[in-house]
């Protein structure tokens, strides 16, 4: 009786062994099939401007969801982080959001224009003299005494009222990036060394924005998006942007007025009623040419991608320039002009 219940025990032992062994090749076998499907998908790597950080997002998404073998790894940085990560090659993709430079240019960058959007000056929403700003607008000269030359310094004398001695307090980007460069450019033949050394130096587009909306006395720049709530199309707490007294006569006018929501100042870069610069065209750089995978991205991109723009806070580039820029894609080569 003994020996067969051993018997039985161990054909009992044998079959649990067996079946143990079975589930231990599946479970292998499952996780080797998972790893080799993350290996095989194949990755697109971007970096780079603020500016166009949340559009690509956008195209990212939509273009993983028609291509799932892909990966789109999106980061921000500024866009002299995205011209060095693509020129080294540490990106496929760099985001640039400022004109290419002739160094730039020799060094073998490539790139394709895709959208644009535009620069604004933003002060916060409790400041002193808000109410008057927003009646009669900033004038560029004014600007520029107070973001380069310094001799505009409170809000006061800004508006001419000698009873308020409140300073102002600039606020300009401390990495290098296509906004500041911009900007600087608005002001006048200028680069972004050039802003006051009394300004405070604050890293990408999110953390100017805080800034301003953290100081009642602060005035700085951002790009478009990160002034306006896309859901309600309103500039965000805290913040203002404000208006650019565009024929210099002391009063905003009716035909200077499109700051109220982000639609009214896209509509505006459209039509070309908002200047350029600061508005101006977003690229895509990378080292001699687009290849493989990243340029059917970018190809993508300037065609089917472009239905994703108008409602994403962005301009469209004309037909012709589309046209052009799929041309210089198609080619993989361009004038070398700046």
């Amino acid at each position: 009786m003994d020996k067969e219940k051993n018997l039985k025990d161990n054909h009992k032992i044998n079959r649990m062994r067996k079946l143990i062994a079975v589930f231990v090749i599946v479970i292998i076998g499952i996780s080797s099939t998972y790893g080799c499907t993350e290996q095989q998908r194949k990755t697109i790597k971007v970096s780079g401007a603020f500016a166009l950080y949340p559009m690509m997002g956008i195209w990212a998404e939509e273009y993983q969801k028609i291509h799932p073998e892909i990966r789109i790894d999106v980061s921000a940085g500024g866009a002299g982080k995205g011209m060095s990560d693509a020129l080294v090659g540490i990106v496929d993709i760099g985001m640039v959001s400022r004109d290419i430079f002739k160094e730039e240019i020799d060094q073998g960058v490539f790139w394709v224009s895709v959208v644009k959007d535009a620069v604004v000056a933003t002060i916060n929403s409790n400041n002193p003299v808000i109410e008057e700003i927003l009646a009669i607008g900033i004038k560029r000269q004014q600007l520029e005494d107070i973001f380069i030359k310094n001799t505009i310094t409170n809000w006061g004398q800004l508006v001419e009222n000698s009873s308020i001695s409140d300073i102002i307090r600039v606020y300009t980007r401390s990495d290098s990036c296509g906004a500041a460069e911009t900007w600087a450019r608005y002001l006048g033949d200028y680069t972004q060394e050039d802003f006051t050394t009394s300004a405070n130096g604050v890293n990408g587009d999110p953390g100017l924005a805080g800034a301003i909306k953290g100081d009642r006395l602060g005035i700085g720049y951002n790009n478009i998006n990160y002034v306006y709530d896309q859901e309600t199309k309103l500039p965000l707490d805290g913040i203002k942007t404000v208006p650019l007294d565009l024929n210099e006569n002391g009063i905003i006018e009716q035909n200077e007025s499109f700051y109220d929501t982000i639609d009214d100042i896209v509509n505006a870069i459209a039509n070309d009623i908002y200047p350029s610069p600061p508005s101006r065209a977003l690229h895509l750089v990378t080292k001699n040419n687009f290849t493989g995978i990243t340029k059917d991205f970018v190809y993508w991109i300037l065609t089917d991608g472009q239905q994703y723009v108008p409602d994403s806070g962005y301009i469209q580039l004309s037909e012709e320039t589309i046209s052009e820029q799929t041309e210089y894609l198609e080619q993989g080569k361009r004038p070398k002009t700046i």
